[in-house]
């Protein structure tokens, strides 16, 4: 019998010793085939550790910015190749899209403070591969409400896809801890203090509130408002390492990479390391098991209150974790989770996936839930009218309202990235503001013609990238962030101000057909 144990373990690793080396080939096969490593994937500067973050300031790390951004114009604008001297290159000077020649460069750290004393701080967290820029909408609603604006440029971001590659997520908790010591001395308690996390950012913000409920040395904020929060990622993310491993030798160094694609967007990279997943994983995972010791031992009743905006459709994190790993866990404190449902009035027909479809269903089925669930979606089957159906913290009556906005035409789904910029963002939006230019107008782009011709998947130019009820988005924001009585009432940049809120429909259960309900 033990003879028969022994012999089944022996062959069994050897089929696992035989698929490891056959995932090696296939791994080493498939990155070969790739881009070459450019300038920009092996040069990497030198950025602050998690140490040295906790134990600077603000002007540190700003000086500490300037340095790093003056080390990319000698290490890599400076050391550029011929064949890489294009329109399309973000780190070519002459380049319309070299971020460096904007009147503010986007990528990096800035402050916005309003006219006269502040009635609050807000600290703005950025997601994954992103810099600064892509919170910047939100930063002026803040600042027009009175509030100073801490904005950081998270360590391994906005320089190059190489800053990912040497990166700890601990150092990405040192900086928020120090752009809210910041925030608290440019506007001390008892002023509000609100923490915006997207993405990443997300996890990042929630990661720092839980910590502040056990270091009372840790200014606690009053709100969170998230953004397509990283709360769960795919399980890929966990083995991504494993991706790696053929890195260790110099032959195979693309492996080391999960996507090497051309940088032609100036706040955003379009490579991504294998490092980046490993960080993204092990801070989501540290965040789920604090959130459920929290649960545990009672203390996430001291949460503050929490608005999340998320899309029903969400191709890098998981909308269904967002409920399950953060939403089901809180105590009825006046969070609210918003998600933005397909387009059901779509003409895509069979192309929609059917589980696209009843998305929506499956991950908020009718349920009386702590927190107040609403849901952006058809008003009727046939019409591109968008509605708010709201369902309040412990109760299953169904209040209904028009917002007075719509589904753009052609438009099935929101997306991950497309939701904190309005449509007129002079980057992502469908619609651009020409009032500014940063190079090429990406969410704008309707690209048509043979395969094989562009510099870049097709995926990538077609995710929507901007959202058309990003000033319903503001809206809410902005019941969540009471207005001083002495701030005035401006536009927000790049937007259009959303109807003003009638007086809701009455309760209905009713649900879209294939819709699901709340």
């Amino acid at each position: 019998m033990f003879a028969m144990v022994l012999k089944a373990v022996k062959w069994s690793a050897i089929l696992l010793s035989l698929a490891f080396v056959i995932f090696l080939g296939v791994r080493i096969y498939v990155t070969q085939r790739g881009l070459p490593l450019e300038v920009w994937h092996t040069y990497a500067p030198e950025e602050f550790t998690a140490e040295e973050i906790d134990n600077a300031d603000w002007t540190a790390y700003l000086a500490k910015e300037d340095r790093l951004f003056d080390s990319l114009i000698l290490n890599v604008s400076r050391r550029l190749e011929p064949d890489e001297r294009v329109p399309f290159n973000r780190y070519y000077e002459d380049s319309p899209v070299y971020p460096g020649k904007f009147k503010q460069n986007w990528n990096r750290s800035y402050l916005l403070e309003p006219t006269g004393a502040p009635s609050g701080a807000v600290v703005l967290l950025h997601g994954l591969t992103d810099s600064p820029y892509s919170l910047r909408h939100l930063a002026a609603h803040y600042r027009d409400r009175g509030f100073v604006v801490v904005a950081i440029r998270l360590p391994g971001h906005g320089t190059v896809p190489a800053g990912l590659t040497d990166v700890d997520w601990r150092s990405w908790l040192a900086a928020t801890r120090l752009s809210v010591r910041e925030a608290r001395r440019r506007a001390p308690a008892p002023l509000p203090l609100h923490i915006v996390g997207f993405s990443n950012g997300g996890s990042l913000a929630v990661k720092y509130a839980l910590d502040a409920l056990l270091h009372q040395d840790l200014p606690q904020a009053d709100r969170l408002v998230l953004i397509s929060p990283m709360v769960g990622i795919t399980r890929f993310a966990r083995f991504a390492g494993l991706a790696g491993l053929p890195a260790m030798l110099p032959a195979f160094a693309k492996a080391a990479w999960l996507s090497v694609m051309p940088e032609f967007n100036p706040f955003k990279y379009n490579s991504f390391p294998v490092n980046g997943a490993r960080q993204a994983y092990r801070l989501t995972d540290s965040l789920g098991q604090q959130l459920i010791a929290a649960q545990r031992d009672g203390t996430l009743s001291k949460l503050p209150p929490i608005l999340t905006f998320q899309s029903v459709m969400d191709f890098t994190v998981s909308t269904p974790s967002v409920l399950t790993g953060l939403y089901d866990r809180l105590p009825a404190n006046g969070s609210e989770l918003v998600l933005f449902d397909v387009n059901r009035n779509a003409k895509f027909g069979p192309l929609l996936r059917a589980s696209a479809d009843a998305k929506l269903g499956e991950i908020a089925p009718p349920a009386i839930r702590s927190y107040r669930l609403t849901i952006l979606t058809n008003a009727d089957e046939g019409t591109d009218e968008a509605i708010e159906r709201t369902v309040d913290a412990g109760a299953t009556e169904q209040h209904i309202r028009r917002i007075g906005l719509f589904y753009p035409k052609g438009v099935y789904s929101l997306s991950h990235v497309a939701l904190p910029f309005p449509l007129t963002d002079a980057l992502y939006g469908l619609t651009p503001d020409s009032a500014e230019d940063f190079g090429v107008q990406l969410g704008a782009l309707a690209p048509r013609g043979e395969r094989g011709a562009l510099i870049v998947s097709l995926d990538a130019l077609l995710r929507m990238s901007s959202n058309p009820f990003f000033p319903y988005l503001v809206e809410r924001v902005a019941e969540f962030t009471p207005k001083p009585a002495a701030a005035r009432d401006p536009e927000v940049e790049g937007s259009a101000p959303v109807a003003q809120r009638p007086p809701p429909v009455a309760p209905r259960r009713a649900r879209n057909k294939r819709g699901g309900g709340v």
